[in-house]
């Protein structure tokens, strides 16, 4: 009986590993095939520009650290060593690019002056400004998009790790230890970030909703 129950458990060791998507186009770009890495872009820009977008709420500016991103992306995957999920890796980069990129604007008094209209996924699959929904009369329309707006407006009068944490966790809806990984930090530590950015914006909101 031993002998069987050993032959079983050879068996299940030999089950055939699920193959990542990402880990294979990036094995298939080392080799030298470029078309693998242009097929990591489609499948991650638009996640990386409305990542960049939410973070510095300026369309010109997202797009240029979405290229930022993808060009270091690309000088840097024969260093990746697979440690973290692909999609986790690039968004760590993602949101390291976009604070280095707030702080140099910083430094040169840069105001955002565009509007506050959040990009969304089309069907087919681009990223265009957010639009109100039709079936709503137009004031309604218009009141949806003045409070999306001024959420987009609190958002950035919270500190940076606050801001990067929500984003991650209620825009990108990724996991506790995803974002632990992204920001280089405990999951503890994540947890408590989030809880106090989320009553920080609730506070922030409950002001202009009062006035």
């Amino acid at each position: 009986m031993a002998l069987v129950i050993n032959k079983w458990k050879r068996r299940r060791k030999a089950k055939p590993k699920v193959i990542d998507q990402d880990q294979e186009l990036i094995g298939r770009f080392l080799a030298g095939d470029e078309g693998a890495f242009n097929r990591l872009v489609l499948s991650y820009q638009n996640r990386v520009y409305g990542l960049c977008w939410r973070m510095m709420s300026n369309s010109e500016e997202a797009e240029e650290v979405a290229q930022e991103v993808f060009i270091t992306v690309y000088k840097s995957l024969p260093d990746f060593r697979g440690d973290s999920r692909f999609s986790t890796w690039l968004y760590r980069v993602t949101v390291n690019h976009c604070k280095n990129r707030m702080k140099y604007l910083g430094r040169r008094k840069y105001y955002q002056s565009e509007s506050f209209d959040g990009p969304v996924e089309t069907e087919e699959g681009e990223m265009v400004k957010q639009i109100a929904d039709e079936h709503l009369d137009p004031l309604d329309r218009l009141e949806q998009k003045e409070t999306q707006a001024l959420v987009q407006k609190k958002l950035n009068e919270l500190e940076e790790e606050q801001k990067a944490v929500l984003l991650l966790r209620d825009i990108e809806g990724l996991s506790y230890q995803e974002i632990a990984e992204i920001l280089d930090l405990r999951e503890g530590t994540v947890k408590s970030r989030i809880h106090r950015a989320r009553l920080e914006l609730k506070e922030k909101l409950g002001k202009e909703f009062s006035q």
